[in-house]
């Protein structure tokens, strides 16, 4: 039977990101992490069909960055294909999202709830599957957020694997719109839109690159980024808000959080909820006021 590489870099919380990107730009393929429960330290893994170079000349290129990263312990070997599947399915159960939303990998036989939207996502595919707990708060969000009957808009920022903004067009959000500077994100977040047969308008762009204010406003703006890129980019976001819009922030390590926080409140939004796993925390921030910052 065919084969595939295994390609993994043992890592800290505060390493997970600049880990999956190096594995990102080597492989030009989506990672996926694992944190394990005990110790607390996180595997960023790729499965790629073959590698970009020899084995030997990677391992020492692959060495040399995380050396730059000053952490990471690499681990290079080969995998028989059905090995890699079943790793996959011990690994990747369904999550629900209270009464509303139903994650499963496609080879999961779980039913429905009544009144349960289901969701279709396999790992290894794509960069979010709702179990890290950044995602889980997102989608947490949406779900208690979603009024019925009510016309929402909703932006997704950085969309990885388009989850958030399939979630929202399952929950009944409209228009459901969504961005990401990566190509892979692209591809395969609109790969996940298309199985799960829903609509949203998805593009590339780089939110550095985007002008400070924009003409169109959303009642909620999802945000998974790094703490440095909320901070930076405050305004940007701010100014896609629509007044009492809510943002959502995630993907933040709880010692970056009262900076990100304190950055957001200068530019009048103001802390509704946070949620707290671990080393992550995120929040649900409320804007105050119709004032654009420019």
């Amino acid at each position: 039977m065919p084969r595939l590489w295994q390609v993994s870099i043992r890592t800290t919380a505060q390493g997970e990101k600049a880990a999956a990107r190096l594995l990102e730009q080597t492989f030009r393929q989506a990672p996926a992490a694992y944190r394990h429960e005990q110790s607390g330290a996180i595997t960023v893994t790729v499965y790629p069909e073959r590698l970009p170079a020899p084995e030997r000349s990677l391992r020492i290129g692959l060495a040399r960055a995380l050396g730059r990263m000053g952490r990471g312990r690499l681990t290079i070997k080969p995998l028989r294909r059905e090995n890699w599947a079943q790793s996959w399915k011990r690994h990747f159960r369904p999550i629900e999202i209270g009464k509303s939303l139903l994650i499963k990998p496609s080879w999961s036989r779980r039913r429905a709830r009544a009144g349960q939207r289901v969701i279709i996502l396999d790992p290894g595919l794509s960069f979010g599957t709702g179990h890290h707990a950044t995602t889980l708060f997102c989608l947490q969000q949406l779900a208690r957020g979603r009024r019925q009957g009510a016309r929402q808009s909703l932006l997704d920022i950085g969309c990885g694997s388009g989850i958030l903004a399939i979630a929202a067009a399952k929950l009944g959000y409209s228009p459901v719109e969504a961005f990401d500077c990566d190509p892979e994100a692209i591809r395969v977040s609109l790969q996940n839109i298309k199985r799960n047969r829903v609509r949203v308008r998805l593009r590339r762009a780089d939110l550095r690159r985007m002008p400070l204010v924009s003409r169109r406003r959303y009642d909620v703006v999802c945000a998974n980024l790094t703490g440095d890129l909320l901070v930076g980019e405050a305004e940007k976001i701010r100014n896609r808000l629509k007044p009492g819009g809510k943002l959502v922030v995630a993907g933040i390590l709880r010692r970056e959080f009262p900076g990100v926080r304190k950055k957001l409140q200068r530019v009048n939004l103001t802390l509704r909820e946070t949620g707290v796993s671990r080393e992550w925390k995120s929040g649900q921030f409320a804007l105050k006021s119709d004032r654009c910052v420019a």
